[in-house]
């Protein structure tokens, strides 16, 4: 039999950690390392991560902590849902943010984000509906989010913008945080997304994502 884990050793439930360059959003280019916690809540149609979903392995909190090279100034936390740890995650971020390194957190925007600490950047999603997952009162938690924040809204097809458009205006999202339109990679146009942005005189950033045109579009720990 093996030896029976200790209660220290079931810190954060982690499916992949690995350094790369981040792929998306306003850090887009800078190395960055990345921890995807295990277990998501969400089942988006087009979601490239499902092996998160489900499984992972427990690690102490130092594990997670010494995984960060000392001269990566930029550590993400992602999923997964990493909300659903929303206390360990705390935990972690506040360390790497004593030791002076900025940490994102990237949420599905489902789960509440009251009590995050002013030093973390939420990139927050708000589901539209090719994910499947567009019923969420994603609103309640806008009032949590700074002006440095960013809200995701990834598009598969003209009325996912459409839904994009009446979030905007609705709750007049430009006044809240950054916001980003990321296209469903391989199913939404990108000429047509940008020329839609233009049209509709948007401020927002469009992006891809760089790790994909980097690595291919299958690659994982990347």
């Amino acid at each position: 039999m093996g030896s029976k884990i200790e209660p220290a050793d079931r810190f954060l439930k982690v499916i992949e950690t690995y350094l790369s360059l981040q792929g998306e959003g306003s850090h887009a280019g800078l190395p960055c390392f990345f921890i995807r916690t295990a277990v998501c809540d969400l089942r988006c149609i087009w979601c490239d991560t499902p092996h998160s979903w489900t499984g992972g392995e427990w690690m102490s909190q130092d594990a997670v902590l010494n995984l960060v090279p000392d001269h990566i100034r930029l550590v993400q936390m992602t999923g997964g849902e990493p909300l659903l740890q929303k206390d360990r995650v705390i935990e972690l971020c506040e360390a790497w943010h004593m030791q002076g390194k900025k940490t994102l957190l990237e949420t599905g925007g489902h789960r509440s984000l009251e009590g995050l600490p002013s030093y973390i950047h939420i990139v927050m999603d708000i589901k539209l509906p090719s994910s499947g997952e567009a019923h969420h009162p994603f609103e309640v938690n806008l009032q949590f989010l700074k002006p440095t924040d960013e809200i995701k809204f990834v598009i598969e097809n003209r009325q996912d913008f459409d839904a994009a458009l009446n979030w905007i205006r609705t709750h007049n999202l430009t006044r809240v945080c950054g916001l980003l339109f990321s296209p469903v990679w391989g199913k939404q146009s990108l000429q047509d997304l940008a020329a839609w942005t233009l049209e509709e005189k948007i401020d927002a950033r469009m992006q891809v994502q760089l790790h994909k045109i980097v690595w291919g579009e299958s690659a994982t720990g990347v």
